[in-house]
Formats: structure tokens, sequence, C-alpha cells
């Protein structure tokens, strides 16, 4: 039996408010106890066990072995305490402030649980400038269902995801806002910091770019893509059109990159050359053909000219440009976005299911 709470048998009152401050960045509930005799049930409840060095002073054992007990320590550990910790059947020895990436990591699991099946990493690039790959990539989070989708905003120039969901006024951080400088942070901690968007089906978390402020680091990005996913959450990410250094983690780790390209020759083209700055992640592209088509392009023709792989294609949803424009994101349940969105999570989920299952 376990219980959500981490249990920290440190007495070093430096030590310990790290501790205190590590875990209230990743959302960990801790319990705390003076020594190993007050520690009593929560010794075997608790998900996770971080102990100070003076706990193994001496020749004693832990009160029972069990996984998941971590002795931190200032600094370098004397040889002492690694023999001592050994002896006393500590998972791992690790120090502060060198080893807090690695702490934060295991908070982090603690906190959230194992990983969630199920999670996934979509990427949305337009085949050219207002292609309407932002808006593609909100249909996904709404077509995701209820609690079923995670909006990460990649575009600093794109006027921020919030607007176009009708949400700038919902409370919660953008990026400019976020601390989040890399390693292991649990989609808990995140989501009670983020927006959500709400919807008829439910309501799904957003991070989005700002009208001022800075735009995500590559790091931060990872943080986050990497929470949802771990969480099962359909990671959606709309990615900008030039895709600089910091966004290639985020590529790398998209199990689909949706092009949506509007069925026009010449933006037929401009894909097709964005198509090639990708080198090795091409293979994950596949292709959503926007209508209407002046000249009468037809979508296979259109995927033919950017050499990728056609997944579905969509006629223009009339009313929806509107609906944006007056602050509200309303495509119709039926309606031609929310159907090639489903077609798309439907291609992604058997895409990323084990080969037996999707067999």
């Amino acid at each position: 039996m376990t219980d959500d709470r981490l249990l920290v048998i440190v007495s070093d009152e430096t030590l310990l408010d790290e501790i205190l401050r590590l875990a209230a960045a990743v959302g960990c509930e801790v319990e705390r106890a003076p020594d190993l005799v007050s520690a009593g049930r929560a010794w075997v409840r608790a998900p996770l066990v971080l102990i100070g060095e003076d706990v193994i002073d001496g020749e004693a054992d832990l009160p029972r072995r069990r996984p998941g007990v971590l002795l931190i320590t200032k600094g370098t550990p004397a040889p002492e305490t690694w023999r001592r910790a050994f002896a006393a059947g500590v998972d791992q020895v690790l120090s502060l402030p060198d080893a807090e990436s690695a702490i934060v990591g295991a908070l982090a699991e603690a906190a959230e649980g194992p990983a969630v099946p199920g999670g996934c990493v979509v990427g949305v690039l337009g085949g050219r400038g207002g292609a309407g790959a932002s808006v593609f990539a909100a249909g996904l989070g709404l077509a995701a269902g209820e609690d079923g989708a995670l909006l990460v905003d990649c575009d600093p120039l794109g006027g921020g995801l919030d607007l176009l969901l009708g949400a700038e006024s919902v409370t919660g951080v953008r990026w400019p806002g976020l601390r989040v400088d890399g390693g292991r942070i649990s989609m808990k901690a995140l989501r009670g910091a983020l927006p959500e968007h709400a919807h008829r089906h439910g309501r799904f978390p957003f991070v989005s770019c700002d009208r001022e402020g800075g735009g995500p680091t590559s790091a931060a990005l990872v943080s986050v893509v990497d929470a949802g996913r771990r969480a099962g959450k359909v990671v959606v990410c709309d990615l900008p059109r030039h895709l600089c250094d910091g966004i290639e983690p985020v590529v790398a780790r998209a199990d689909l990159l949706v092009l949506v390209v509007p069925a026009e020759v010449r933006a037929c083209v401009s894909a097709r050359r964005l198509v090639e700055t990708l080198g090795d992640r091409a293979d994950r592209v596949k292709l959503v053909v926007r209508g209407p088509a002046p000249g009468g392009l037809a979508p296979q023709d259109a995927a033919e000219t950017v050499q990728v792989p056609l997944l579905t294609s969509m006629a223009p949803e009339k009313h929806l440009v509107k609906s944006m424009e007056n602050g509200e994101f309303t495509p119709r349940v039926r309606g031609p976005l929310l159907s090639a969105a489903r077609i798309v999570l439907a291609d992604l989920r058997e895409g990323t299911l084990p080969a037996e299952v999707a067999a």
C-alpha cells in the first residue's frame, strides 16, 4: 500500500529546505519525520523515501529494506557514507547541488506514478504562411476528447494560441512566466500552473506564447512535451515553419508530423521545400490538404507534388474564421476540421501502438 506523499527524514535544516523546494517545484506532497522511529508505517507506504546522512550513522540497518530509498547529501559524499549507504540498503546516494536534476526526476516520478500508456506527440506544420496549421493543432486538441490533450505553442511569432482559442483572459501562465529550466516535471504540477480551454467534451490544458516576453527555450519545451507524454496525453505541438535548433528536440520526439497545405500549386511547392529541411525526420510527415482549390488541384495531386503520403483533405469551414475573430473557437462537431482531426488522431494512435496490438 502506498500514498502520494514522499517521506523525508532529514535533520539538517539547509538540506531539508532544498528538498522541500524541489518537491514543491514538481508538485510532490511531503510527509516529514524527525527519525526512523517516528516514520512508522510511512516508511512502507511512501512511494519514495529521502534520508539524510545522520539517519545511517552507526551500523544499524534501516527498519525494513524497501526499494525507493535515496540518501541525500550536501556536497560530495565521503567514502564512509557510501559504505554505510550500501550496508543499509539505500538505492542511490545523491548530492546537492550536483545531482539536483536526478533528484527532481525521482520526485516527479514519485508524484506521477508510472507512465500512463497512450501518450504520444504530434507536431503540426504549415506548408506556407497562413496555411491553417495553428487552427488544425487546436482542432486536434478538441478532437482528442475529454482531458485527452496538451496543446503546446512552439511559435513565439504566432501571436499566441490563447488568442486563437478565445482564451486570452483565462487564468494561467504563458511561456514567459513558466519557470521551467529543463529536467523532469510532473503533469500534475504543470496542469496546476497552465490555463485550460473548456469545450463541450471537456477541457484541455495549453501553454501559449504571449504578446510580450520571450518564447520557450528548447529545454523547457522538452520538459513540457515529455511531461504530457508520460501522463498519457496526446501532446499537440504547433510548430513554426522555420525549424531552428531549439525546435529540433520536439521534432525528434514527434510520432507524427502533420503538414497542413492549402490546395494551391505554390503552397505545395513551398511545402516540399519545408519537407526537405527535415532530413531524416521527413519519413514521419503526412499531409492534410485544406480547401478550397481555386485551380481544381486534387488532394492526391498535392501529395504527389509535396512527395509525402496523403492523410486526409478537408473543405473550408466558413463560419470558423468569423467566430475566431469574435473570440470564439467553435468548429462544428461533424464539420470538416474536427472530422479531419479525428482521422489524424486515429492514424497517430495506430502508429504508436505496439505491433502486436496494432495487428
